[in-house]
Order: structure tokens, then C-alpha cells, then sequence
């Protein structure tokens, strides 16, 4: 189907598709096996300019949007959901620089995130705070010129591999949430480690980490937009980093697919290619629609919020629900139509299905997003009647 991408977007999808096909279809098995971070994989897609793709060209990009990252991050996925992280999560840690960061923060970091050198993480989630975001306990006092950060951050994408990091804590307790305040942290910084690597069901080839802060001096000129700005912060990063979520979620849904057709020619029973028996024809038909209509809400989004559109949070959420969702049935299905095979390692399909999950779990899981596409609804509708 025509997407009517631009020419630029056509040629990030072939890059990407490149990339995907050359060098991380060899390597996913033994990576996700190994739970290895694909540092190779980092330097191939910063040479093919692609980790640039969204960042503007005054900061070193190549002027594109979300809808930019979403065609490179479907593409990646396609091959494998944990290696296309390196580029989605510094995505997701990059946004609030982008869309909070003062003009001084823009180029100091952004040029060396755009080119690839510096991955980012963004460390929002708690022990005790995952949906409730307003729950973090992760403090920063002010202190002169500093602010002193104290508590731990957990599951972070990209965790211990990235080199700066975009931290939420609480800077005024009494407040809930809004007493929380967001910040740029860099790898190095003294008070600043990293704990346990996660070993996780899916995407092992991107590392899971948990952070932790002990007196933690960070340069007030690291403070991103204002004090008790954090939850907005967080908030905004999650409205236009969603579709990115959903774009791996589709990707993922199309290598399954690609995997189950191929094998329905090839696989005979019964003296025929199993692709000749309607049971089988039927799931296809599903599993290439569903993707088809995910990829097409995910596009409409993404290309809203390159428009200037603020008012996103439900579509995005949408988005993000929809493609997740899809995800994990079509890869479920790819299993089932592999038989025996799907549920061994030497066929792909099983990693696509565990790496599927998580599309329905981080950045808030599917029922966080029916809250707040339920919510906004509701609220569209109060403000009809008044």
C-alpha cells in the first residue's frame, strides 16, 4: 500500500530496511541468546545517519519528525524488536531535551545524539511507581548551583549503554505531582550507578537496567524546563514517543507474518502446501489486515504530531493500544501456524512473540492506555455540552 511517504522517508525505510536485512538478521538469534547489546548494530545505524532522523538540522539531524523515526524504527523491528531499541529508547530519551530543553541543552547534547555517539535512556519508572507515575520517590535538592538526586530508577531501556540519561524526581514532595521536577544526567557523573541487568522474556539484545542516585550532584543548567514540570515533561515525551512504540509493535507484527507465509507455501500436509487450506488462508488474511490497519493508524499520528498538533495524547495512546495489541495476536498466530517448529528457537516466530509482549507493557501498559484514551474522550465530551 501507498503510504505516501516522502522521498526522504522512502529512503530511511530502505536504509533501515538495509540494515535490517544485511547485518541484524545474521546476528538477532545469537544477540538475543547471548543478551548481548548490539554496540555493532549502533555504529551501522549511526553511519546510515538514521539515529538523526527526527532531530532538526540546526542540532545536527536531518530534519525529520516522529513520523521519520516510526518508518526507521517498523523497518528495524521487522529483522528484530530488542536491536531496534538502541534507536527507539534514545528516541524516547532525547524527546523531553527536544520538546523542554533550553536552547544552551539543544546543542550541547543533541548534535552527538543525532550523530549517533551518545545514546540516550529516559528513567522514569520506580519500584513502587510504574503506571502511577506520580508515585516516584526519587528526590533532588536544591543545593547552590546543584541539585542533589537520591533514590533508584528501574527496568530502564538502555540502561548502563547510554550516556545520558533524562531523569524525573521529586524536588517538592507536598506537591504530589506536581513537585516533580525532570533532568539531564550524564554516564560518570559521581553518585551515579547502575544496578542489576535485568534477564528479561523479550528483547534481550537491548539492555534493562536499574539506576541508582546516592547523593548525586547534577548542574542546575541540567534542569530541563522548569521546577515541577516533570510529570509534563513525562507526559509530553510519552505523547509523541508512543507512535515509536507502535511502530516497533508493527514491525514486529510483519516479520512474524512474513515468516508465517513463507513457511504456509513451503509446509506441506496432507500432500499440499498448507497455504492451500482456507483454516490457514483465513488467519493470513486476518494477521495482514490487522498489521495494514495498525500501520496505517500509527502513520495518521505520527504525521499530527509532525503538523504541530498538541492535542495527541489519545490518538497516541490509540496508536500505541491498537499496533501492541495486534502485535501479540499476529505473533501468537505465526507460532500456531509454524505448529512445532514455532515453538522451537531455530524458527524466528517465538522471539517475535516474546519480544511482542512488551509493546503492551512499557510506556504504559494497554489498560493505562484505555484510562487515557477513555479520559480524554470524556472530557471532549463535557466540552461539547458547555
Amino acid at each position: 500500500m501507498n503510504y505516501f511517504l516522502s522521498e526522504e522517508q522512502q529512503f530511511i525505510r530502505e536504509i533501515a530496511a538495509k540494515v535490517a536485512r544485511e547485518k541484524i538478521l545474521p546476528v538477532r538469534a545469537d544477540l538475543d541468546e547471548a543478551q548481548s547489546f548490539p554496540w555493532d548494530i549502533v555504529k551501522i545505524l549511526a553511519d546510515s545517519n538514521l539515529f538523526g532522523v527526527y532531530i532538526p538540522d540546526a542540532y545536527g539531524g536531518t530534519g525529520g519528525g516522529v513520523l521519520d523515526l516510526c518508518v526507521a524504527v517498523e523497518e528495524l523491528s521487522r529483522a528484530c524488536g530488542g536491536i531496534s531499541l538502541c534507536l527507539a529508547a534514545t528516541a524516547l530519551g532525547a524527546f523531553p531535551i527536544l520538546l523542554f530543553g533550553s536552547e544552551e541543552q539543544k546543542r550541547k547534547f543533541l548534535p552527538d545524539i543525532a550523530a549517533g555517539k551518545r545514546l540516550v535512556a529516559f528513567a522514569l519508572t520506580e519500584p513502587g511507581a510504574g503506571s502511577d507515575a506520580g508515585a516516584i520517590q526519587m528526590t533532588a535538592r536544591k543545593d547552590g548551583g546543584a541539585y542533589v538526586l537520591n533514590g533508584t530508577k528501574q527496568w530502564i531501556t538502555n540502561g548502563g549503554e547510554a550516556e545520558v540519561y533524562t531523569v524525573v524526581a521529586m524536588t517538592d514532595k507536598s506537591r504530589g505531582s506536581r513537585g516533580a521536577s525532570a533532568f539531564i544526567v550524564e554516564k560518570g557523573t559521581p553518585g551515579f550507578e547502575f544496578g542489576k541487568k535485568e534477564n528479561k522474556l523479550g528483547i534481550r539484545a537491548s539492555a534493562t537496567r536499574e539506576l541508582i542516585f546516592q547523593d548525586c550532584r547534577v548542574p542546575a543548567e541540567n534542569l530541563l524546563g522548569k521546577e515541577g514540570q516533570g510529570f509534563i515533561v513525562a507526559m509530553k515525551t510519552f505523547d509523541a514517543s508512543r507512535p515509536g512504540v507502535a511502530a516497533q509493535a508493527v514491525g514486529i507484527a510483519q516479520g512474524a507474518l512474513d515468516e508465517a507465509a513463507a513457511y504456509a507455501r513451503q509446509r506441506e500436509q496432507f500432500g499440499k502446501p498448507i497455504a492451500s487450506f482456507q483454516g490457514i488462508q483465513f488467519m493470513l488474511a486476518d494477521m495482514a489486515t490487522q498489521i495494514e490497519a495498525a500501520r496505517a493508524l500509527v502513520y495518521a499520528v505520527a504525521r499530527n504530531i509532525d503538523a504541530g498538533e498538541k492535542r495527541i495524547s489519545k490518538e497516541s495512546a490509540m496508536a500505541k493500544l491498537f499496533a501492541s495489541d495486534t502485535a501479540m495476536r499476529v505473533t501468537v498466530d505465526a507460532v500456531q501456524i509454524l505448529g512445532g517448529y514455532g515453538y522451537m528457537k531455530e524458527y524466528p516466530v517465538e522471539k517475535m512473540m516474546r519480544d511482542a509482549k512488551i509493546t503492551q507493557i512499557y510506556e504504559g501498559t494497554n489498560q493505562i492506555q484505555r484510562v487515557i484514551i477513555a479520559s480524554q474522550m470524556i472530557k471532549e465530551l463535557a466540552g461539547k455540552k458547555d
